[in-house]
């Protein structure tokens, strides 16, 4: 084995290792798997922590199209990670780092480096040992300290960027006793037409895991329902495995059920046997049994929020729905999230906007729906609809107030107009210089002082707050004078930094500069969402709500002054 002095690779970190592969298909549901594992392995009192590997040459994901790979996630160290790793976060509820995301851009970055420096003393630097070495290295060392670490390798088994990970975990596996190591393979079981649910995709799947030397020891099926216990039979069969080592991870109308789920197929206590931590696991009586109570909590009725945004695809705002869904827990309602596209609002959704109980502008950049945005800002204003901003939408909402109360017509973020007579958004000082877009916003996490006797203090029950970032924009301090004297005041600031703003005489008029649904947990729901929900649930009855109601015909707010909503 190569010295630790020359791949900087130390074999000794870490305890259990989980590996999780896929096949079939991407976007089966590896990550959810993994994390309900890791939240069943936590509940049973062990310290989980996980992986994300993702094979593509991106040094992080925060250049990446969200349309295209879901939304960034951003950590508390300003590293921008794959959506994963909120799955990660909010169902272990530990934090990561960047270290806790494995891209082969970051890999060969490193090894690059080392070579151009000489460290590997005039050695010809290979795929193997090299690579593969300090792919084994990164994730020894985010487990480090922990009991079991979870490690799920984005994409599909065969794929060919995936080809030096695979060959990675074959080391790793050959390098640990085998009761150290488990794989987890994560494959599809669709239905025939008559209504047969197949194995042969799943065959074909485990074959190409065992061509690269990886044999599953367990096996998760996905499919709409339960597999049946022939279709478990015939896959133990085919793939060699016991058939108590395949499992059915069928469809849930929640992805915090299948923890649930995978509990009663007894995945967690197969997967403590296999591990032989059994033995140190707490009793079945004794296992923390809150995250059931909390995502099984009845609902009272139902509520519709009005996601204005230019991305018409769930994972492209994630951590938005999650929180949602976290605040629904806390109050025990119901909460349908309706999108609204923001750049053709005026043409197709005004009746949704119209109808919704609350609104949401969320982050992003660049010119495409901003005026949308801006009209939702609007209507929410005049119309008394609890609103909440965040990141983009905090900025909008200024531009708004400014256009509209304060007069000035053309007031426009720098990033949006740079020829605007009035930039109440420009760019940060810190940012002039920078040439690069990767990893150089202000990110990650940073304090906000609170002022007392304010909505904002209402809410995080304290002077201050510390929350995740992504910007390289910020309110104008030329034009802090004149918000001086207004109704919307800015009640959050950090240092010359305007970080959270709402209205007086609103039901609820909140923005943040910064990110709340990036810590927003089951558990610990995000202190901005909880209030939206609970000043919508003031203003609205909800015990009687049919779900779904904002795509509705109907108007339920005809109390309240029509504004026409234009983009």
């Amino acid at each position: 084995m190569p010295t630790e002095s020359e791949t900087e690779y130390d074999p000794t970190l870490g305890r259990k290792f989980i590996f999780v592969t896929g096949g079939v298909m991407s976007g089966l549901g590896k990550g959810i798997t993994a994390a309900s594992t890791g939240r069943l392995l936590k509940n049973a009192g062990f310290d989980v922590t996980a992986v994300k590997i993702d094979p593509y040459l991106n040094v992080d994901a925060g250049t990446m199209n969200p349309f295209q790979h879901g939304e960034v996630y951003v950590l508390e160290d300003g590293g921008e990670v794959d959506l994963d790793l909120g799955n990660y976060e909010r169902f272990l509820g530990t934090q990561m780092t960047s270290d806790h995301n494995v891209t082969t851009g970051k890999t060969y970055q490193h090894v690059i480096e080392k070579e151009r420096a000489g460290d590997y003393l005039g050695k010809t630097v290979q795929i193997i040992p090299h690579i593969t070495n300090d792919i084994k290295r990164r994730i020894r060392e985010a487990a480090e300290g922990t009991d079991v670490c979870l490690v799920e390798v984005g994409g599909t088994v065969g794929d060919i960027e995936g080809m030096p990970y695979l060959e990675a975990l074959r080391q790793f596996a050959h390098e640990e006793p085998e009761e150290n190591v488990l794989f987890t393979h994560v494959t599809l079981v669709p239905y025939s037409k008559n209504g047969e649910q197949k194995t042969k995709p799943t065959q074909h799947s485990v074959k190409e895991v065992r061509s690269i030397g990886l044999q599953p020891d367990i096996i998760v099926g996905r499919s709409e329902d339960a597999l049946q216990p022939s279709v478990k039979e015939k896959i133990a069969l085919f793939c060699d495995i016991p058939t108590e080592a395949v499992f059915s991870n069928p469809d849930v109308e929640d992805v915090y059920h299948v923890p649930l789920v995978v509990e009663e197929e007894g995945l967690d206590q197969y997967v403590l046997e296999r591990l032989e931590i059994d033995d140190e696991a707490l009793p079945q009586g004794e296992r923390a049994n809150e995250w059931r109570d909390i995502v099984t909590t009845e609902k009272t009725g139902t509520i519709d929020i009005a996601l204005v945004g230019k991305y018409d695809l769930e994972d492209a705002y994630m951590s938005i729905h999650e929180s949602l869904k976290h605040a629904g827990f806390e109050l025990g309602v119901d909460i349908e999230t309706h999108w609204v596209d923001a750049d053709e609002m005026a043409d197709k959704h005004r009746e949704r906007l119209r109808q919704a109980d609350g609104v949401i502008v969320p982050g992003g950049f660049g010119m495409r729906g901003t005026e949308g945005k801006i009209e939702a800002v609007r209507y929410a204003r005049e119309n008394d609809v609890p609103f909440l901003g965040l990141c983009l939408g905090f900025q909008m909402a200024v531009v708004e107030y400014a256009r509209n109360v304060l007069g000035y017509e053309d007031a426009h973020s720098a990033e949006m107009n740079e020829e605007t007579p009035h930039p109440v958004i420009d760019i940060l000082p810190e940012q002039y210089e920078v040439e690069n877009m990767g990893g150089t916003m202000r990110l990650g996490e940073h304090t906000t002082v609170i002022e007392p006797e304010t909505l904002a203090y209402d809410l995080y029950g304290d002077t201050s707050c510390s929350e995740r970032h992504r910007h390289r924009y910020e309110v104008n301090p030329e034009y802090f004078e004149d918000f001086a004297d207004e109704p919307m005041i800015f009640s959050g600031t950090a240092g010359n930094r305007m970080e959270i703003l709402e209205l007086d005489d609103h039901p609820f008029f909140f923005g943040t500069q910064f990110h709340p649904e990036y810590s927003s947990r089951p558990d610990d729901p995000s202190p901005p969402f909880v209030g939206l929900v609970e000043a919508i649930l003031e203003e609205t009855d909800v015990d009687s709500r049919e779900t779904g109601s904002a795509g509705d015909d109907t108007d339920d707010r005809t109390d309240t002054p029509d504004t026409e909503v234009t983009a």
